[in-house]
């Protein structure tokens, strides 16, 4: 199964290394990475493999979002059929 992760928010050091961390130790694979900053705003989409993950999905989504907010960002977390639907043309 597969997710797209979104991270947007001030850019500043460690927002990559702390998700892929927190990925990582729950191991769930990134298996596509994209990110810019845009005028000082970082902004990351990653489409990541939850197939093996030690954690359910809507952990994961809780787990992230408190992350991204002792970090300042925003942190978000969507099946990718659901994704896939919302941005269908």
């Amino acid at each position: 199964m597969n997710a797209i992760v979104t991270v947007v928010g001030s850019d500043r050091v460690g927002i990559i290394a702390k998700v892929s961390a927190f990925l990582a130790e729950r191991n769930i694979n990134i298996e596509d990475i994209s990110q810019t900053v845009l005028s000082g705003n970082f902004v990351m989409m990653m489409m990541v493999d939850l197939s093996s993950s030690t954690k359910a999905l809507e952990d994961i989504k809780r787990e992230l979002s408190g992350m991204g907010e002792s970090m300042n960002v925003s942190i978000s977390v969507m099946h990718e059929k659901v994704f896939s639907a919302m941005h269908r043309i």
